[in-house]
């Protein structure tokens, strides 16, 4: 599947002041990791983001936030976001500061 490259320069945008960010294409479309974890993505025009289990049914309590089924079975701990819940900047700041925040809890890899 492809990737949204609008996105992916939107999340580029984003962390780009972020140490340790590597691209690398997975689940169909481009994760973008920190420290060696899976942190945010971009499949088709959806955001991908890693919330971790803790913050999983928070993160799916807000608006556009889906589970991620790339599988077809729910991957714990992941959210896909609708195109509606990132189309400002802001919006998708928040979802990448989440992400972060998971991240930011795990050991490098």
């Amino acid at each position: 599947m492809a990737y949204d490259e609008g996105m992916a320069q939107r999340l580029r945008d984003v962390l780009a002041g972020q140490p340790n960010v590597h691209e690398k294409k997975m689940f169909g479309g481009l994760a973008f990791m920190v420290n060696g974890h899976m942190c945010v993505g971009v499949n088709g025009e959806e955001l991908m983001v890693r919330v971790g289990a803790d913050q999983y049914a928070e993160a799916m309590s807000r608006p556009h936030a889906r589970e991620m089924d790339f599988t077809g079975k729910a991957l714990k701990g992941f959210v896909y976001v609708a195109v509606e819940g990132t189309e400002n900047d802001t919006d998708l700041e928040t979802w990448v500061a989440l992400a972060l925040g998971f991240i930011e809890s795990l050991p490098p890899k």
